[in-house]
């Protein structure tokens, strides 16, 4: 995110904490926009991702509680990646512009029983087509393996 933009998130989710703390409804931003403009993805795949998983009629809004604002930057899930006991699929997506592959495999490698499927795709694409497909077939075959034994 560009400092300005950055800046007017920052602010935006101070406003929308401070509300909620006094029973205000929600301050919003957008979920998703352009490169250069103001939102929580703003990455080049972003807002046409978004785009592609949501048909004609969807009554998905464009928008965010401004308050996770406050938090984008500084969640890291990956940093208790050791601690998990139980087993684990990691997909991860080779061309995230997001959540950056190499990233997500090094805190992959971290659990004890995880397990990794890479798929040549970016953030968004996984959620759609032939590689949405796969992912799901990859997942159910985890959950079978691991669920049923």
């Amino acid at each position: 995110m560009e400092p300005k933009n950055l800046a007017k998130a920052s602010v935006a989710g101070i406003v929308d904490q401070l509300g909620a703390i006094v029973g205000r409804a929600p301050h919003y931003m957008p979920a998703v926009g352009e490169p250069g403009t103001y939102g929580v993805m703003t990455t080049p795949d972003a807002a046409p991702g978004f785009a592609a998983m949501n048909p004609a009629g969807s009554k998905w809004e464009n928008r965010v509680a401004a308050r996770i604002a406050l938090h984008v930057g500084t969640y890291r899930p990956g940093r208790a990646a050791a601690k998990i006991a139980g087993p684990v699929l990691f997909c991860i997506c080779d061309n995230d512009t997001l959540t950056p592959a190499d990233t997500a495999a090094k805190y992959a490698a971290r659990v004890p029983k995880g397990e990794v499927k890479r798929y040549p795709v970016g953030h968004f694409e996984i959620y759609i087509g032939e590689p949405f497909e796969q992912a799901v077939s990859d997942q159910t075959e985890f959950l079978v393996r691991h669920l049923l034994g």
